[in-house]
């Protein structure tokens, strides 16, 4: 892995797997306010720590005295997991891996984690996002996806809009050249059956998966 991928630690869930360890393997690290707690987890020292800091206590500042932090006011215009993700970008990233993303007590803010993962796919980042029980990539038009999934293993396609041209192959339930309505249920709960490799000519979407539940198998 070369220095453009950085992984941003967020504020939701995170349980520390081999497939989340493999993801951030020689990637740089930036924290965002409590997402901190994850470094931990993963035994890495970030190399920056922004955010107003309002949900981190001061054990953890002391934990960490030696990472340069930026604070920021509480009334401001982005979150803090948009700050940290535009001073990767600053730095030179051109992959992003964002970890604790998705779940967490705020829905409000795994959601905004989603669409702000689909904006930069069409800005031509490559994104990845995951919790360790679940992970999400964004698939955008013209763009096609390979799922490195176990077989049975739980996924989903979310449309963020009207998807045309959705191809997925690999799956109990492919589907080719498909239309699907913007707010269907027609790709939640699908199951691998191995490589999944899926294609979109139109729309945005976002794939969640459960490499670890196989209640669908």
């Amino acid at each position: 892995m070369i220095a453009s991928t950085f992984t941003i630690l967020l504020g939701g869930n995170l349980t520390v797997t081999d497939r989340v360890k493999a993801a951030v393997a020689g990637s740089r690290f930036i924290a965002a306010d409590s997402g901190m707690r994850h470094a931990l987890a993963l035994g890495v020292m970030p190399e920056l720590w922004v955010g107003d800091f309002d949900s981190t206590d001061d054990d953890m500042i002391k934990r960490f005295p030696q990472v340069e932090r930026k604070t920021y006011p509480p009334a401001k215009s982005e979150t803090d997991g948009e700050i940290a993700t535009a001073e990767a970008v600053e730095r030179g990233a051109r992959k992003l891996v964002f970890l604790g993303a998705l779940g967490g007590e705020r829905s409000d803010h795994a959601l905004q984690h989603l669409l702000h993962a689909v904006s930069m796919a069409e800005q031509g980042f490559e994104i990845s996002l995951s919790s360790g029980e679940e992970e999400a990539v964004p698939l955008i038009a013209g763009e096609s996806r390979t799922l490195d999934l176990p077989a049975g293993a739980l996924f989903s396609v979310i449309g963020f809009s009207r998807l045309e041209g959705l191809d997925i192959q690999g799956a109990r339930y492919p589907l080719q050249d498909f239309t699907l309505p913007f707010g269907s249920s027609r790709t939640v709960s699908n199951v691998a059956e191995g490589r999944v490799e899926l294609h979109l000519r139109s729309g945005k979407a976002m794939i969640l998966a459960r490499p670890l539940d196989f209640t669908g198998a």
